[in-house]
């Protein structure tokens, strides 16, 4: 897969406005949705191409994967799209992410610090000579039983509530991977673990932008928002 050649599949699902006020809106964001149109002509449907019909003056301040869902923050004018950049690049703003990940986790919570460097595209990789730092942080929220329907083999996976402390390329994902309980869907960091593939135990990544707090830009008054996937 490329940039070029990847097309994605047609997203029904609709986009839908959590908050609004003059300055900005905070969306939850499907999944299989591309944040910005791709490079490719077939891939025009984003989540900005969508929001730019209703408010011409958008501006996008960060994206989502196209497979993870969840809270986004759009701004409406240059002004708060440059308050908004700028919070995003001291890391004052907190996102925070549920996920399914296989098996169970030995501990309740910890902190995966793995450096992550840029591999193959669209790959990254860890690479503790090269990478850049990374950090993120989980909390196990339940442990549970996964069967699909038509099959009697049931897999254990963890509800997992994760804060990261970088913002890498595919951070969640790769760590996820490296200490062996990759995020179930994930068709990019999917790990085959006996005779099972993680990809193919859910229909999407199971990989959601659950919390965002930020200060806004006008007011300075902290927002915090959550919605569940």
């Amino acid at each position: 897969m490329t940039a070029d050649t990847f097309i994605a599949p047609q997203c029904h699902e609709q986009i839908q406005v959590i908050y609004e006020d003059e300055h900005l809106l905070i969306i939850n964001k499907p999944s299989g949705l591309l944040s910005l149109s791709g490079k490719n002509p077939l891939n025009k449907d984003s989540v900005y191409e969508r929001v730019l019909q209703d408010y011409p003056h958008a501006k996008m301040v960060h994206r989502l994967d196209f497979g993870t869902s969840g809270l986004m923050v759009i701004a409406l004018s240059k002004r708060v799209n440059a308050h908004l950049t700028k919070q995003f690049q001291l890391r004052t703003i907190l996102k925070s992410y549920t996920a399914t990940l296989f098996g169970h986790l030995a501990n309740d919570e910890g902190t995966i610090d793995a450096p992550i460097a840029r591999g193959e595209f669209p790959y990254q990789k860890i690479c503790l000579e090269h990478g850049k730092p990374a950090q993120s942080h989980y909390e196990v929220l339940a442990r549970n039983q996964l069967q699909l329907p038509g099959l009697e083999k049931v897999y254990d996976v963890s509800e997992v509530l994760f804060t990261p402390k970088t913002g890498r390329t595919h951070q969640l994902r790769v760590h996820s991977q490296f200490i062996g309980h990759p995020i179930i869907g994930c068709d990019l960091y999917n790990k085959v673990i006996g005779e099972t593939d993680t990809q193919n135990l859910a229909t999407r990544l199971c990989l959601h932008a659950y919390r965002l707090r930020f200060l806004h830009p006008i007011s300075n008054q902290e927002i915090v928002m959550e919605c569940s996937s």
